[in-house]
């Protein structure tokens, strides 16, 4: 058996599974990261669920259920486009840092995006072969409530300067000069049971303030979340203006 990867998008960034030999951080294309997920068995309770983040892929924000003018937090406020046939020549990741105190929550087109205007930052784990059995039945217990299984591309950005990072990434074929793997994510999608958006953040931001569970507070993961992918970039590229926007919500 050969060692896997595992992405995180979510609480994985701040609590790693365990077993891991390393960790790269970069970003997934195509995907939007949302607190529409209800959770009753970690940030709330059966009576009362919380919510945790899950994934948006481009292609389910066409679902009736959403509405073409989504507001697009991921087209940074330094970046953004003021034009909708500018869209496509755009950046979704800046390579400066942005001020992050002028979050500018901007009406976009859903039909008008491609994969590229979606550039979502998140890590991703290796772990070594003789680990993998137990971290596959690790995560399957920890994800549960509507996560399922998937393989989606990670593009990697920045790894660690160690012999094994460098022996394990050598056999990982590059794109645009980017390693990408391809490898294990736990996503609840559209049609799972507790998938509950589209929300509003002032919604979102209600139900988090009150909510605990057998984790802990609702508000502590958001917190943990927010300052753990503000942290994975060190040029300001990886903030999340959604999850800076539903925290001052939450404050």
């Amino acid at each position: 058996m050969t060692g896997m990867w595992v992405i995180g998008y979510g609480s994985l960034i701040f609590k790693p599974p365990p077993h891991y030999a390393f960790r790269v951080t970069g970003y997934l294309k195509g995907y939007i990261r949302r607190f529409w997920q209800s959770s009753s068995d970690h940030r709330g309770t059966p009576e009362a669920p919380g919510r945790v983040v899950t994934l948006v892929q481009r292609a389910d924000l066409q679902d009736p259920r959403f509405h073409d003018d989504l507001h697009m937090y991921e087209l940074r406020s330094g970046e953004r486009v003021r034009e909708e046939t500018d869209i496509q020549s755009k950046s979704a990741t800046p390579e400066v840092p942005v001020d992050a105190s002028n979050i500018v929550d901007v009406a976009h087109k859903v039909s008008q995006l491609t994969d590229e205007d979606l550039k979502l930052w998140g890590c991703a784990y290796y772990i070594p072969s003789e680990h993998v059995a137990e971290v596959r039945e690790y995560l399957d217990v920890r994800e549960q409530d509507g996560y399922t299984l998937h393989n989606i591309p990670f593009h990697i950005v920045s790894s660690p300067d160690t012999d094994e990072a460098k022996e394990v990434l050598s056999e990982v074929p590059q794109t645009n000069g980017y390693h990408v793997i391809t490898s294990f994510i736990y996503i609840g999608t559209i049609d799972n049971e507790s998938f509950v958006g589209p929300e509003s953040i002032a919604d979102t931001a209600s139900i988090i303030k009150s909510s605990r569970g057998p984790s802990g507070p609702n508000i502590e993961y958001l917190e943990n979340l927010t300052v753990a992918v503000r942290d994975l970039d060190g040029h300001g590229r990886s903030r999340d203006y959604y999850l800076e926007d539903l925290l001052a919500a939450c404050k």
